[in-house]
């Protein structure tokens, strides 16, 4: 639902600016006021999980962003939709972090939990996809609002299910530690800046100067933020979680493979619909083949070696076939027919980030102290959502650079030249992408170098131990 509703409601925007009569200068406000929320609560959501339960604030995600649809759905003014989307983002980023946190606590077995993973990893990847093929589907035969109201019974059945299933892990208050609000101020307002100057930059361009103050505020709270994490008694994220290899290696893995899948349906969406006509429900269908190869990847392949392989094993080779998917579509042109370019490169980078998100997801709390994983699980969800903004602002400024350098010199006025010039700026573009992902799997291979050992998941590695002598 989170990582869907990333992108439903880019298919349904042109209908819903047309319904509420939003300006072309605030429609971008539907899509950033979530991927602001979202993006910059998430280090506090994870710990707000962990210091009153993860089941307790699952539930409460999931109810408040089934409100956030209903009010967004019912919206009559712009302001409305805004602020719901707003509101989607902050419970979504309580909701984020409490159901990988769960995960890790509920599934001990290494079998169980590779499985568990493996469906997770595939949720993840897919998500994206699906939303896209929902927005088309929904507001072409329904409406635009059902894009928003499709999450109330998803929200509605999953808290029903967590209630009865989930076990209760309330934390009574004698033993909560208090909240690290200057940390949660400085490192929400760092990862703000950075989402909101990068959502920014796509309009703008990197160079304009609101777009730099952002992002270097960013880099600078978010500086701060890890001076004083390291000296406070209740750090908002425990630095020794920061400094894990394997941790920091998943997430940057991530990070820099959403840049691409991101980037990725910025593109395709466009070639489709723009280059080559489909219909918003085509466009969105023809995503299908990805999202089918990141399920199989995922829980057919990664779940079943993530036991038996080190995750180096499966998190570089899946980048470098995500890698291979960019490079066939540095052949994209005008006629392409989709069978011939299309498919092949989305069995390559869905089959490649299956193996990639389902590793890295499991890195991300394995061996993490009960009481910490709700912070473990917001590194590995910002680095998500840090990357996927990035990787839509940067390779969007990239193609339409390339596209209006490539047009200049030639016949604007012909359709066929423009298309042409659009197309151009998507390979350029799409190297860039490839070279990001490879420059990912570089890193892995560097970095990441856990290896499957019987129990290790039993709860009781080295670092958890370190972190429960380390505790207060």
């Amino acid at each position: 639902m989170i990582v869907l509703d990333a992108t439903i409601v880019n298919i349904a925007l042109p209908s819903a600016q047309k319904a509420l009569g939003i300006s072309n200068g605030n429609r971008q406000w539907v899509i950033t006021a979530y991927t602001l929320a979202f993006g910059g609560l998430l280090l506090l959501g994870g710990r707000i999980g962990d210091l009153f339960g993860r089941r307790r604030t699952f539930i409460i995600g999931l109810l408040g962003f089934a409100l956030a649809s209903a009010i967004g759905g019912f919206a009559t003014e712009p302001w409305m939709l805004f602020g719901a989307r707003a509101l989607q983002g902050a419970f979504g980023a309580i909701l984020a972090p409490s159901a990988l946190s769960l995960l890790s606590n509920t599934f001990s077995d290494p079998k169980e939990r590779a499985t568990a993973f493996g469906i997770f990893g595939a949720l993840a990847g897919g998500g994206a996809a699906i939303g896209l093929i929902m927005g088309g589907l929904l507001t072409e035969y329904l409406n635009w609002r059902w894009c928003l109201f499709v999450n109330i019974p998803i929200a509605i059945g999953a808290a029903i299910g967590a209630f009865y299933l989930l076990k209760r892990d309330h934390i009574a208050k004698e033993h909560r530690v208090r909240l690290d609000l200057p940390g949660a101020l400085l490192g929400c307002g760092g990862l703000l800046s950075i989402v909101y100057g990068t959502s920014e930059a796509s309009s703008r361009g990197w160079s304009d100067p609101l777009v730099l103050t952002f992002l270097c505020l960013g880099v600078a709270l978010l500086a701060v933020f890890a001076l004083f994490e390291g000296r406070t008694t209740h750090p908002l994220l425990p630095p020794h979680l920061v400094r894990n290899r394997n941790r920091g290696g998943g997430a940057i893995a991530v990070g820099m493979a959403m840049v691409g899948m991101f980037g990725l349906f910025l593109f395709l969406t466009y070639y489709m619909q723009v280059v080559k006509g489909y219909s918003p429900v085509m466009s969105g269908v023809s995503f299908l083949p990805m999202t089918a190869a990141i399920v199989i990847s995922a829980t057919g392949v990664a779940a079943r070696l993530m036991t038996r392989v080190p995750s180096r094993n499966l998190v570089v080779p899946g980048l470098l076939l995500a890698a291979g998917g960019m490079a066939w579509l540095t052949q994209m042109k005008v006629d392409s027919p989709w069978a011939g370019l299309v498919l092949p490169a989305e069995l390559l980078l869905g089959f490649g980030m299956g193996l990639v998100f389902m590793p890295s997801m499991s890195l991300a709390t394995l061996g993490v102290a009960p009481k910490e994983t709700g912070a473990a699980s917001a590194i590995i969800n910002s680095a998500q959502q840090v990357g996927g903004s990035i990787g839509i602002a940067l390779l969007n400024t990239i193609a339409a650079s390339a596209t209006a350098t490539w047009l200049a010199t030639r016949n604007v006025a012909d359709p066929l030249v423009q298309k042409q010039g659009a197309v151009h700026g998507y390979t350029v573009a799409t190297v860039v992408a490839m070279g990001i992902l490879l420059l990912a799997a570089l890193i892995s291979f560097l970095m990441i170098n856990h290896r499957p050992a019987p129990g290790e998941a039993e709860g009781a590695g080295a670092e958890s131990e370190a972190a429960a002598v380390a505790s207060p």
